[in-house]
């Protein structure tokens, strides 16, 4: 559990720096990020590998 607060506190951070700084261009990016990532652990399965190789 203390992962998971950190991690959350490391989100909290990263928001409020964006929000601070008026760094909008750099949210779309981190979306970006983490969609690519989503669809890397998502290709990992062996289900689901075989529909992302269809997009592709």
């Amino acid at each position: 559990m203390r992962i998971m607060a950190k991690n959350r506190t490391m989100v909290g951070e990263t928001l409020q720096f964006l929000w601070k700084r008026k760094a909008w261009w750099l949210i779309p990016t981190i979306v970006v990020l983490i969609l690519v990532s989503a669809l890397i652990i998502a290709s990992q399965s062996s289900t689901l590998s075989a529909f992302i190789y269809a997009l592709f």
